[in-house]
């Protein structure tokens, strides 16, 4: 069958050299700020403050002035912010918005430009001009006559979000420059850079984090309150105030270890951030139809010239990768793989084709940098406690006829086998956090009393959950609306919530071209928003999840409760090749190329050829987030899995393998390895190359049968009842660490009658007016039976 598997192949898509990250490069992520329809607004920054400048500072520019003089120059753009004529604080905002951008009229090149922008930026947050901005970015929010304006128009355009986009704008170049660390920064910047992070993740401004603030401004929108507010810039601002204050991917990798460190558990096998680098993408299976054309060319005794291969990760520790086939191929959508749940690759028992011996293996390259992996798999296997304990329970009802409960360590009656099992089952015990953190909260809830009250550490993730716990769901809400309305495969419905406010223009084009450059505006900033939202719900879910699990379990449950599975699922039942090599964008328009190069004349073949790009980032990077988000809420829920079952998303997975980037299909694998026992034994026995690669990249639980179905999870489950029981779990914690209220029956009782008698007891304002009739009605007429009370003690 291998060698029948080695014969299949047509053209394949290459591999993409695409490095995962936090975000993308810094010019880009200011680029993508900015939609296109916005260039003009670069050159009535710039004359806003040339005009305030000359007036003030005769004869000289930006650049020439000392750092006390540029210092007292921002200092009267900041009173100037107090006035109260709008008119004159958006000049007075622009004017500033053009010293974040890097003063672009006074630098020659793009370097300089971001040299400038990182010194003003610096040089306003010093000088509070975010705390102000911050004070007029809530006066717009509360700004109900912009609101009720808005609402009343048929279109809305960029018009309609000027004063927002201008202060979202300034707001963002601050945080991303100061959040993104330089070689060049001098100590004061670093300090400046702690400050400002703690400020933004703790509740200074308003009394909650700024997160919260922009939160609110999303779920405004959405309830359709708002439609003027440029939901782009909020949700890129949102994104890098939730990355800045709670950190990165790489951060949390380090926030992990010290917590396994402060809970004496063993430290992790391995880096998974490595691991995942290091991997190679295997070929995607072959279609049914490339089968069949194969098949027809071996019938009329042709044989396909072999190329050039290049050699697996694989091929390091000697191994045949049944996955990688020698001939390559591009396509493998099967008609019949949207409508059925089955895939529909030839069983290759089936296939009448001429086997011939394989090729002699290809001479092995020279050793490189990315070929240091270790012998062997790639991921050390894990086993939880539970999976000893019912291998355990198993054994003994087998070997002896009763079980010791959750008793891992007996072993007395069970055979000699059995004991080199347990041995192997426990070298590869894992003990996460999460199950540390569950049992903590078992105990806490039986003993209150014994055990009091728990410390939380205030840690930007807990105070920025306390702040989201009153409102969280409408917040999810509104973020799969958001992500509902960008997505690629979503129809344009009347009732929608138009995301399009802040990039369509007040005029609509005329000519072909202007059309042209709108539609690629118009997909570039939907693709934008889809970054930005699936990129800030990964965040979240990973911190909440390493500061306590439920924090992560209320969350998901949420996502999960307002259709988050079969959005995302929807979002990839498209041409993922298409939307992962889009070319929306056009490289002479962006920030800062833009404002330093003479503009070249835009034709229709310059913007349908677009960028030399092999791929787009932010796609690639939006598609790796959504299936982490998917792999997350489904991990150990079977009910959850059964419903990546029930929504058919075994095609619609299989077809996104075509994307040969490791890291994807890695989570690819993942989901498709959890729903194999669901699926039948003909979908595995179709789908041999498939089964294969997950047995090579995807992590191994040591007694876990998903590739035969032997598992007793493998049954319908009910899908109320396990949510349920979780729900109650959640709940539990929630009101145990935040409603104080709750708590207020195991205040210990005061006995001192001194002390109750000296407590200060709130009276109603009238009270004294009626004290006496009081007095008469409630102490003096009433008869006191003193042997009674007697008696009674």
């Amino acid at each position: 069958m291998q060698q029948i598997d080695d014969m299949e192949g047509s053209m394949e898509s290459p591999n993409l050299e695409f490095e995962y990250a936090d975000t993308d490069s810094f010019t880009v992520e200011l680029s993508e700020l900015y939609s296109y329809t916005e260039e003009p607004e670069f050159s009535l920054n710039r004359d806003y403050f040339e005009e305030d400048f000359k007036n003030h500072v005769k004869g000289r520019r930006w650049m020439e002035l000392s750092l006390e003089e540029q210092k007292a120059y921002v200092m009267r753009l900041l009173d100037a912010l107090e006035v109260t004529d709008r008119d004159k604080r958006l000049k007075v905002s622009r004017a500033i918005l053009y010293l974040a951008q890097g003063v672009f009229d006074e630098c020659d090149t793009e370097t300089d430009v971001l040299y400038w922008s990182r010194h003003n930026v610096f040089l306003l947050y010093e000088l509070g001009i975010f705390t102000a901005l911050l004070e007029l970015l809530s006066m717009e929010i509360d700004n109900n006559q912009a609101c009720s304006s808005a609402l009343r128009k048929p279109a809305i355009s960029l018009a309609d979000s000027t004063e927002l986009r201008v202060l979202l704008s300034i707001m963002y170049l601050m945080v991303e420059t100061i959040r993104v660390e330089s070689d060049g920064d001098t100590p004061e910047r670093k300090a400046a850079r702690e400050v400002f992070k703690r400020e933004l993740g703790s509740p200074l401004y308003n009394g909650e984090p700024f997160a919260l603030l922009l939160f609110t401004m999303v779920t405004k929108f959405c309830s359709m309150n708002a439609p003027h507010f440029p939901m782009k810039k909020v949700l890129l601002l949102l994104w890098k105030t939730v990355l800045f204050t709670l950190g990165g991917f790489e951060e949390l990798l380090e926030m992990k270890v010290r917590t396994r460190e402060r809970l004496n558990l063993p430290p992790l096998p391995e880096d998974s951030i490595k691991v995942v680098r290091n991997m190679r993408a295997a070929s995607p299976p072959a279609s049914a139809m490339e089968l069949i054309e194969q098949q027809q060319q071996q019938k009329r005794g042709r044989r396909s010239r072999r190329p050039l291969v290049k050699q697996d990760s694989l091929d390091t520790y000697n191994e045949r990768d049944p996955f990688k086939n020698d001939d390559a191929r591009d396509d493998e959508d099967d008609p019949e793989d949207v409508d059925s749940g089955i895939e529909g690759e030839v069983d290759p028992l089936d296939r009448d084709v001429i086997i011939q011996p394989p090729p002699p293996p290809p001479p092995l390259r020279p050793p490189t940098e990315r070929l240091s992996f270790p012998k062997g798999l790639p991921w050390a296997p894990k086993v939880r406690e539970k999976d000893i304990e019912q291998f355990l329970e198993t054994s003994r009802n087998k070997f002896i006829g009763f079980t010791l409960g959750n008793d891992t360590e007996t072993l007395v009656g069970l055979p000699r086998p059995i004991h080199e099992s347990v041995k192997t089952l426990k070298q590869h015990k894992y003990v996460s956090i999460a199950e540390i953190q569950i049992k903590r909260e078992e105990e806490l809830q039986q003993c209150p009393m014994t055990l009091g009250e728990e410390e939380v550490e205030e840690s930007p993730a807990e105070v920025l959950y306390l702040g989201m716990l009153p409102s969280l769901s409408q917040y999810v809400i509104a973020l799969l609306k958001l992500l509902l309305a960008a997505a690629p495969t979503s129809k344009a419905k009347t009732d929608s919530i138009n995301i399009l406010a802040d990039v369509l223009p007040e005029e609509m084009p005329i000519t072909v071209l202007q059309s042209m450059k709108l539609g690629i505006d118009v997909n570039r900033h939907k693709e934008i928003i889809v970054k930005a939202i699936s990129a800030l719900l990964l965040l979240l879910l990973k911190h909440f999840k390493l500061n306590h699990i439920y924090q992560f379990e209320y969350v998901a449950q949420h996502l999960v409760f307002a259709n988050c599975i079969p959005l995302i699922l929807k979002f990839f039942n498209q041409n993922i090749m298409s939307y992962i090599s889009a070319k929306n964008s056009i490289c002479v328009l962006d920030f800062p190329h833009c404002i330093i190069h003479e503009m070249p004349e835009l034709t229709a073949e310059s913007l349908e050829a677009g960028d030399s790009n092999q791929f787009c980032w932010r796609n690639l990077f939006s598609c790796i987030n959504l299936l982490r988000i998917l792999n997350k809420i489904t991990k150990w829920k079977h009910s959850r899995t059964m419903m990546l079952v029930v929504f058919k998303s075994a095609p619609i997975l299989k077809r996104a393998l075509k994307v040969k980037q490791a890291m994807m299909q890695l989570y690819v694998l993942k989901l498709l390895k959890i729903q194999t026992k669901y699926l039948g034994r003909q979908w595995r026995k179709s789908n041999m190359k498939t089964m294969s690669a997950i047995y090579q990249k995807v992590r191994h639980r040591l007694n876990d049968d998903w590739a035969y179905g032997n598992d007793i999870d493998a049954r319908p489950w009910d899908f109320q009842a396990e949510e349920c029981a979780l729900r109650e779990s959640i709940e539990k914690f929630n009101m145990r660490r935040y409603d104080k209220n709750q708590n207020s029956e195991f205040t210990p009782v005061d006995n001192c009658l001194q002390s109750v008698l000296g407590q200060r007891v709130d009276l109603p304002e009238d009270f004294h007016y009626s004290y006496e009739l009081w007095l008469e009605r409630e102490v003096f007429s009433q008869p006191i039976q003193w042997e009674g009370l007697l008696q009674s003690q």
